[in-house]
């Protein structure tokens, strides 16, 4: 009896957590279109990360075209920063400031702009000692490559809640 309480207390978690709209991160909902095109710039790979993210988490397919498609997605630049946050006394780095924007629009097959010029930016703080330099390096390539995926979730996101 203990054990069929347990999984009628589990159901009914599950059950309230789905009710009140909870996703798991990663999960958005089906963009508002059957078809999209991704123009991206060539020297970024957000343009083939988008493509895997819509792929796998929405109903919506990627084209080859614009022509094809029912509306167009321009990510207009993908920029990586890194700046100076803080010095030591001797004048050395003790902190940067990475920053990555992303800035987009999105329009339909008439070229009638749905979402304007949208800029998304994100901040990390990354310690730096001259000591770790090479594990400061693969540190930086990990923050910018998880700033990247943020922009995209937050982008789908943003993209899901359009109604047409």
């Amino acid at each position: 009896m203990k054990l069929n309480k347990q999984k009628i207390f589990i159901l009914l978690m599950l059950f309230l957590l789905t009710a009140c709209g909870f996703k798991l991160r990663g999960q958005i909902s089906s963009l508002p279109f059957k078809s999209l095109y991704i123009s991206a710039p060539e020297s970024s790979t957000i343009g083939m990360n988008l493509e895997r993210a819509i792929g796998t988490s929405s109903t919506t397919k990627v084209v080859a075209t614009a022509a094809e498609a029912e509306a167009t997605l321009e990510v207009i630049s993908a920029n990586s920063e890194r700046v100076i946050l803080s010095l030591s006394g001797g004048g050395r780095v003790r902190d940067f400031n990475l920053v990555y924007r992303v800035k987009y629009r999105l329009y339909d097959k008439q070229g009638v702009e749905i979402v304007p010029h949208t800029e998304i930016t994100l901040t990390r703080i990354l310690p730096f000692l001259d000591a770790q330099i090479l594990a400061k390096e693969a540190e930086e390539k990990l923050l910018q490559k998880d700033m990247q995926s943020d922009a995209i979730q937050q982008m789908l996101w943003r993209l899901s809640t359009i109604k047409i």
